[in-house]
C-alpha cells in the first residue's frame, strides 16, 4: 500500500450530490476513513482547510478546481481521482511538479454521453425547444423540420464517446465523417467512419458534434472561420468543453442565420448568467451540463471513482493521466 495505515479519503465538495449516499463508498471502509463534505467549498482557505491532512480526494463535482495555489499547502496530497472523463478542472502540470497523481474515468459513461448527444441532435433537427416555445405562447408554428436519416455526420474526435456516436449514427441510416489527431485506416474501419481533414467535414457535414478533449490545441478550435466553412443550415452539437467553441461567433453565426440550430450540453462559464447571449438565440437545444446525468451514469462514475481509489492504495494504479 503507498499510504502507510488507513488513508484519509476526502471529498471536498459534493453539492450537486453526486457521491454521497452512493453504496459504492462502503467499499473504502478496509483502506481508509472518508470525509464528506455537502457544500462546495467558499473560498481558497475553506478548500484546503477541508483537505489538509487528505492523502487522497474524489473530486466529484467540476466546480471545484485544483493547481498550484492549493497544493503548495497539500503536503500529504498523493492522489486525486475525478468523478468524470474531463481533467480540466486540474493544473496538470502543477500536479505533475508536485508528484501528484490524477486519475480520471475514460469512456466509463461514453454510451451515456452519446445517448445524450443523440437526443440534442434530435431535439435540434426537428426543431423541438422553439416548437415548445411557440406553442406555449398561444402559437401555431408551421417550419420544415430536417430527417436526419441519409444526412451526414461529422465526429470531431473519435475517443469512447465519438465512437458511439458514430454506431447510433451509422444505425439510422447517417453517413459518417470524422476528424481526430492521429486517424488510421484500421480505426476508420472499426468505427465504420471515413476520416477526412477538418476543413473537408465543416464544409460536407450536415450536423458537426464536438467530441474531443479540452487541450491547448482545442480551445477556440471552432470559431467565426471554422462557421464560415459550414453548410448554410447546418447544425452543431458540443457535448466536448464549452472553450472548444468561440460563443461569440457560434451566436453570430445562429442570429445571421446560417447555422440551423445548435445542441449545447457545455458552456465557457457554467453555470451560464441570466443574461448569457447563447440563451436568447431562437433555433438552439441547451441542457446544463448533464450528459451523463442518469441513474446508469451516476452509479457508473461513483463506482469507477471508489475503483480508482482502491486500485491506487492497492498499488496498481489505474486510469493515469498525470
Amino acid at each position: 500500500m503507498v499510504v502507510e495505515g488507513r488513508a484519509k479519503i476526502v471529498v471536498p465538495g459534493d453539492k450537486p450530490v453526486q457521491i454521497a449516499g452512493s453504496p459504492h463508498l462502503e467499499k473504502l471502509e478496509p483502506f481508509g476513513d472518508v470525509v464528506l463534505y455537502e457544500d462546495r467549498p467558499e473560498s481558497l482557505e475553506d478548500k484546503i482547510k477541508r483537505v489538509q491532512e487528505a492523502d487522497i480526494i474524489m473530486n466529484t463535482r467540476g466546480a471545484v478546481t485544483w493547481g498550484a495555489d492549493e497544493f503548495k499547502y497539500l503536503p500529504k496530497l498523493k492522489m486525486i481521482t475525478t468523478c468524470s472523463i474531463g481533467t480540466d478542472m486540474f493544473d496538470l502540470e502543477a500536479a505533475r511538479q508536485q508528484g501528484i497523481i490524477i486519475c480520471n474515468q475514460p469512456g466509463r459513461t461514453a454510451p451515456v454521453v452519446a445517448e445524450h448527444m443523440f437526443a440534442l441532435m434530435f431535439s435540434v433537427a426537428r426543431r423541438v425547444a422553439f416548437m415548445t416555445s411557440e406553442m406555449k405562447a398561444g402559437r401555431w408554428p408551421r417550419m420544415d423540420s430536417v430527417m436526419l436519416q441519409g444526412k451526414t455526420l461529422g465526429i470531431v474526435g473519435t475517443g469512447n464517446i465519438g465512437a458511439e456516436m458514430a454506431r447510433l449514427a451509422n444505425a439510422i441510416g447517417m453517413e459518417v465523417i470524422a476528424w481526430t489527431f492521429h486517424p488510421s485506416p484500421e480505426r476508420g474501419e472499426q468505427l465504420g467512419v471515413r476520416f477526412v481533414e477538418l476543413n473537408e467535414l465543416l464544409q460536407t457535414a450536415d450536423v458537426v458534434s464536438l467530441h474531443v478533449a479540452l487541450t491547448d490545441d482545442t480551445r477556440g478550435m471552432i470559431g467565426q472561420r471554422e462557421f464560415g466553412l459550414m453548410k448554410e443550415g447546418a447544425f452543431i452539437l458540443n457535448g466536448a468543453r464549452g472553450a472548444v467553441v468561440d460563443t461569440d461567433a457560434l451566436i453570430e453565426a445562429l442570429n445571421s442565420g446560417h447555422l440551423g440550430g445548435a445542441g449545447i450540453d457545455v458552456y465557457e462559464e457554467e453555470p451560464p448568467p441570466a443574461d448569457y447571449p447563447l440563451l436568447a438565440c431562437e433555433q438552439v437545444v441547451l441542457t446544463p451540463h448533464c450528459a451523463d446525468m442518469t441513474p446508469e451514469g451516476v452509479d457508473l462514475l461513483n463506482s469507477g471513482t471508489v475503483e480508482n481509489v482502491i486500485a491506487f492504495l492497492e498499488g496498481r494504479t489505474q486510469n493515469v493521466v498525470v
